[in-house]
């Protein structure tokens, strides 16, 4: 089922392009890994998908009822955000707002969902918890709870892992590929390319030259080019 189509897709800031001639489709379910280098426009891309701001030219259209308000996002943490004096509650609770409206409180279904996305990533023994005493580890799996209860079926990821220690970034990854596997469609940035490579199931490639499709077939086409050696998704697999 497709979700999420860009059409001669121009991306930049007054008028200036940073993207150009994107065109990919995306379907329910996928893992989409957005690489690329600094300036690329790959923050630029997820920031038009979210409707924050508007392409130069083409158009991006939502399938089979998406809405952008029920879209989960977690951007890149800033440090006043790290240093913020509120409970791991009141912070994953407020991932219900969109749910709200303008109610002026939280009924018992929207404190169910914050409840179980606590559970589902695994900060309910934190509840109580002030989020600027965490780690960051534990710090960025409170603020994927919060996400989670915007997403219906759809997330986006801004560079998740920055500034996590290898084991708070192994158990993020495998968050994440848990929520892909139970129904959930990723997009995520990334400079990780071997998480990329190990975890996707679709490579977005940002630059002079735009690369789309399956990993297997990014695999491929960097081979052809020498700047990567022969693999295949088993032995990528292995080193995860």
């Amino acid at each position: 089922m497709k979700l999420l189509t860009c059409r001669n897709l121009c991306l930049g800031y007054e008028h200036v392009s940073v993207l150009s001639d994107l065109n990919f489709s995306l379907d329910a379910g996928s893992y989409l890994c957005i690489v690329g280098e600094n300036g690329s426009g790959k923050t630029t891309l997820m920031r038009t998908i979210l409707g924050l701001q508007s392409p130069l030219s083409g158009e991006i259209i939502w399938e089979n009822g998406t809405r952008r308000m029920e879209i989960g996002y977690l951007p890149q943490q800033t440090s006043i955000q790290r240093d913020f004096p509120a409970t791991v509650w009141e912070i994953v609770l407020s991932g219900c707002q969109g749910r709200a409206g303008l109610r002026p409180f939280y009924n018992r279904e929207e404190k169910e969902l914050a409840r179980a996305s606590m559970d589902r990533t695994g900060v309910t023994v934190l509840k109580d918890r002030c989020y600027r005493t965490l780690s960051g580890g534990q710090q960025q799996r409170v603020l994927l709870a919060r996400a989670l209860c915007a997403a219906r079926s759809v997330f986006l990821l801004d560079e998740p892992v920055s500034g996590l220690d290898p084991n708070a970034t192994r158990e993020m990854y495998q968050l994440i590929e848990k929520l892909n596997q139970d129904g959930m469609t990723i997009l995520m940035i990334s400079h990780d390319i071997g998480a990329a490579l190990r975890y996707a199931t679709h490579i977005l490639h940002a630059g002079s030259k735009v690369f789309f499709g399956t990993v297997d077939d990014y695999i491929a086409s960097r081979e052809k080019e020498g700047i990567l050696p022969p693999l295949t998704r088993a032995e990528i697999r292995k080193e995860a």
